[in-house]
């Protein structure tokens, strides 16, 4: 998935912000007209416990927002849905809890000085994979949403390279995504990840199919046949 720039994550804090803002006013709302005529009910109750309650609110609007929209919508907030981001695990797997909890009390340092999430720019201006501090701290990176249908492999070899598709039914549409995402964004690998990658990719082709590579056959160019072969076998058809 391609990396989302600081462009679309302040597009993204943009609209959260608004929306807590929205919940601020609401929350000062209910408190103001409901409360008072509420509290003279309960005169038992300590009078400190309505600004307590208040202070409760505003402290899981402004900490809570972001780690459970991101628990809940894996990775998303409103403003990340609307804005077609999301954040995810660096190894491309869904963030779990304490990964979202983890990134997002790390936003107290990333705002400094207080303006503009000024630290926390400064830090993602500064790597290319614009990470904030948090997303350092809890091993996330966020990236814009691709649907697979949009995920087209860079091929070496001739279309006409693949030999019968025998013995490919048993590839999954999962493996099927998984070869053609590799084969797509490979060049913008490392060489060694890169290669270390389509390794592990190609022995589970192999022990699932037992498709052989042909002699000095590149890894790669055994992907590119294996996904060809699969695509012949009309099972996945773009």
């Amino acid at each position: 998935m391609p990396l989302a720039g600081i462009g679309s994550r302040f597009l993204a804090i943009a609209i959260d912000t608004l929306i807590q803002g929205a919940l601020y006013l609401i929350t000062g709302l209910i408190f103001l007209l409901l409360l008072p005529e509420g509290f003279s009910m309960f005169t038992f109750l300590p009078k400190t416990l309505g600004p307590a309650m208040a202070i409760f609110i505003g402290f899981s609007i402004y900490w809570g927002y972001f780690a459970i929209f991101e628990i809940l919508w894996k990775g998303q907030t409103p403003g990340k849905r609307i804005a077609g981001i999301r954040v995810i695990k660096e190894s491309g797997r869904p963030i779990n809890a304490y990964e979202a909890i983890g990134r997002n009390f790390m936003r107290a340092v990333d705002m400094q000085p207080g303006i503009l999430y000024g630290f926390g720019l400064v830090c993602m201006m500064l790597n290319k994979q614009s990470r904030r501090l948090g997303d350092f701290v809890a091993g996330t990176v966020v990236v814009h949403e691709k649907p697979s249908e949009e995920v087209r492999p860079t091929w070496n070899t001739a279309a006409d390279t693949a030999s019968s598709s025998g013995g490919m039914g048993q590839v999954t549409a999962e493996e099927l995504v998984l070869i053609e995402t590799y084969l797509s964004r490979r060049f913008e690998l490392d060489p060694d990840v890169r290669l270390r990658t389509a390794i592990q990719i190609a022995e589970r082709i192999k022990a699932k199919t037992g498709l052989q590579p042909q002699s000095h056959q590149h890894v790669d160019d055994f992907l590119e046949d294996a996904a060809r072969r699969v695509r012949d076998s009309g099972r996945f058809r773009s």
